[in-house]
């Protein structure tokens, strides 16, 4: 096998301890295999912004594929690669989830206000509140939601319940124009709440860490992933070396990933150490 040149990592839940933290831990073990030539690259269903100070925090240079793989750029602020669901699609798909509304969130890729859209605060507020009060800055509120369609987006999500979203989920997969689209989940058990991300048919974390890969010369089997979360699956399905979090699902530790340590116990690092050489435990 080859040994291992690109390690792509999610951010929420997998580089990040429950208090949204970078673990000692895991900061020095990027900083080892950055010293050792290896790559590193944050693949989030973050926003750029919302990611880079994350990515800043590592101490050296590096991209972030961000938004579920639709968008692609270094921490200079450098774009690779964009992937926006075209704005026609967006105002059908808003038409067609009219019963969501108030758990609808749109992103573009601008700058400063407008950059996040929503038609009403107080439904979101209440199942995402931390989210809302870190992107406050960013937060349009635009009735209907529609009006704000001008341009393309990068996204649109749907945040609420678990037991809601899954209904979402259902009614996007019959909106009868689904091929036009991509249907991601991002599932948090304990905390009762679910975002379904749509974005671009064809764009996922999976097929923007393929496409990242190949731009830098590299087979699969060169590629590291560590995530925790269903929208993590395309992503550890490409990567010759998938790895899966302690502190995911058990339905996504049926895969067949090197399964490492929980969140909270720097299970980033540990799984570094394995590409170091290092004789930290990892469980298989």
């Amino acid at each position: 096998m080859p040994p291992v040149r690109l390690i792509a990592i999610d951010i929420d839940g997998t580089l990040l301890d429950s208090r949204s933290e970078i673990s000692p831990a895991n900061l020095d073990a990027l900083h080892r295999a950055h010293e050792a030539g290896i790559e590193t690259v944050l693949v989030t269903g973050r926003r750029h912004d919302f990611a880079l100070p994350i990515a800043q925090a590592l101490g050296f240079d590096l991209w972030i594929i961000s938004s579920n793989g639709a968008v692609t750029r270094s921490t200079h602020g450098e774009r690779f690669h964009r992937d926006l669901l075209p704005k026609e699609t967006a105002i059908k798909l808003c038409r067609a989830m009219r019963e969501f509304r108030d758990n609808t969130v749109i992103t573009f890729d601008r700058d400063g206000m407008g950059a996040i859209v929503c038609e009403q605060r107080e439904r979101l507020y209440g199942v995402i509140q931390r989210w809302m009060e870190k992107n406050a800055p960013y937060i349009e509120y635009v009735n209907p939601i529609e009006k704000a369609l001008m341009e393309d987006p990068i996204q649109i999500m749907f945040c609420g319940e678990v037991e809601l979203m899954k209904t979402a989920e259902r009614q996007l997969l019959d909106c009868g124009f689904a091929d036009e689209i991509t249907v991601l989940r991002t599932q948090y058990d304990l905390r009762n709440l679910t975002i379904v991300d749509i974005l671009n048919a064809g764009c996922s974390k999976g097929h923007a860490l393929e496409r990242w890969a190949r731009h830098r010369g590299l087979v699969r089997d060169e590629v590291m992933a560590i995530g925790d979360n269903y929208n993590d699956v395309e992503m550890l399905t490409f990567a010759g070396h998938p790895v899966i979090m302690g502190n995911a699902s058990d339905e996504l530790k049926q895969n067949g990933w090197t399964i490492t340590l929980h969140n909270d116990e720097s299970g980033v690092a540990a799984a570094i150490e394995q590409v170091l050489g290092s004789t930290v435990r990892v469980n298989a």
